[in-house]
């Protein structure tokens, strides 16, 4: 446990109760919750900030192109067994919404923090976590992030040396590289169903060997490290091999992996398997994903994917057919401007679903669809593709913004 630290200083304490009032300021004028601008504000006062309030807290970072918000939340809840934890649990994942995220947590004894990628290795400088889980590394957001080899090469920069417990996914080889300039890492067999950003090489750049659920380079050697816990089936294999039932409310084999990773991030602290497991049950929904709401006397599940990873993982949720979908994507500041990305899913997995396409690039979707040969029709907003569907369950599948808009939208 972290140990007893001198009380933040007369500048720190300001910069936290200026902090608080541009984010309530915000939170009134209805821009959100705040926590960005709060955390600019205090960031501003005091650039060290962010070190000084995590100095007292046994801190989890968190970081991944897909799963992060999810994972924090299964760990920050199984970590409540032991004691008070602060997180980040909206999403703000960048220096700024971490410091407000922190701000409220003085009696905490755990930080359970979600970063950006591209952000990790500075919030590690700063904050000096105990452990930090590494899930995959995807395209994302192509006009402002970076390649994926070139993020996995800057979280291995940024992790050498680095005294946390990694825990970290054994079977995406981009993370692997990166991982393994740490002295201490817990390997987790939690799978990756999307595979086309890893056919090469991240070390030596030669082809990607995948025989079944292996990998390895047969050029330089690179390959699949043996990892200590596995996730099988509807169990978590521990280190013992020992094997814990997963039960979660929340849907879908990226869950039950998730799951598996924030039990070994649990057992570094202490808190048992068994505990950590049945602790992740009481989350039924993050941030609103996988809400199922009432809408224009419909349910409708909410389902998030920004990605081609995270919408091949979203459709292995929908039911076969007839069950109706929405489809909204975006392609503003938060999204990436840049939807090339949508030639990458398969949304010939969806055929045979009646299909309504909304949202800002509901266009671009409405081509892709075309070409992939499935049925659709392009619709004005969410309230009248609903009223288009068929009776029965709607599965909505939205980009990042567009899939707040649709929450405001229905009142979620």
């Amino acid at each position: 446990m972290a140990g007893n630290t001198e009380p933040l200083s007369a500048r720190s304490r300001l910069a936290v109760t200026a902090g608080k009032a541009a984010a309530a300021v915000s939170r009134a004028a209805g821009r959100g919750s705040g926590s960005v601008i709060g955390g600019k504000v205090a960031l501003r006062l005091d650039p060290d900030l962010l070190q000084r309030l995590a100095q007292h807290l046994d801190v989890v970072l968190v970081s991944a192109t897909n799963g992060k918000t999810t994972t924090t939340r299964l760990i920050a809840e199984a970590l409540r067994a032991n004691g008070e934890v602060v997180s980040n649990a909206l999403g703000a994942n960048m220096p700024a919404g971490i410091t407000s995220a922190l701000a409220g947590g003085s009696s905490a004894r755990y930080g359970v923090i979600e970063v950006d990628e591209k952000y990790l290795a500075g919030v590690a400088r700063d904050v000096t976590p105990k452990a930090i889980a590494l899930l995959n590394l995807s395209r994302d957001q192509l006009d402002r992030a970076a390649e994926t080899r070139m993020l996995a090469e800057k979280w291995r920069e940024g992790l050498s040396g680095q005294k946390a417990v990694i825990v970290a996914n054994a079977d995406d080889p981009l993370v692997v590289w990166a991982a393994s300039s740490s002295p201490n890492v817990v390997w987790v067999a939690a799978g990756q169903e999307w595979k086309d950003d890893a056919w090469s090489c991240p070390a030596c750049g030669g082809v990607m060997q995948r025989p079944g659920d292996d990998w390895f380079c047969g050029e330089c050697g690179f390959r699949r490290p043996t990892p200590s816990w596995a996730l099988a089936g509807e169990h978590v294999l521990d280190p013992h091999g020992s094997a814990w039932p997963i039960h979660l409310q929340l849907p879908g084999r990226a869950n039950r992996a998730n799951a598996a990773t924030s039990a070994a991030v649990a057992a570094a602290f202490g808190v048992a398997p068994q505990t950590a497991l049945e602790r992740m049950y009481a989350v039924k929904a993050v941030a609103g994903r996988y809400d199922v709401v009432g809408y224009e006397g419909r349910e409708l599940r909410l389902l998030l994917a920004k990605n081609p990873a995270g919408w091949l993982e979203t459709f292995s949720l929908i039911d076969s057919p007839p069950a109706p979908v929405i489809l909204s994507v975006n392609a503003r500041g938060a999204d990436g401007t840049d939807t090339s990305w949508l030639w990458d899913v398969d949304y010939g997995r969806l055929a045979g679903h009646p299909i309504c396409v909304i949202g800002d690039r509901k266009l671009d979707l409405a081509v892709r669809l075309e070409v992939a040969g499935v049925h659709f029709e392009v619709c004005e907003d969410a309230q009248d593709a609903v009223r288009r569907c068929p009776p029965g369950r709607i599965e909505v599948i939205a980009n990042y913004t567009a899939f707040q808009d649709l929450r405001r939208a229905v009142g979620n």
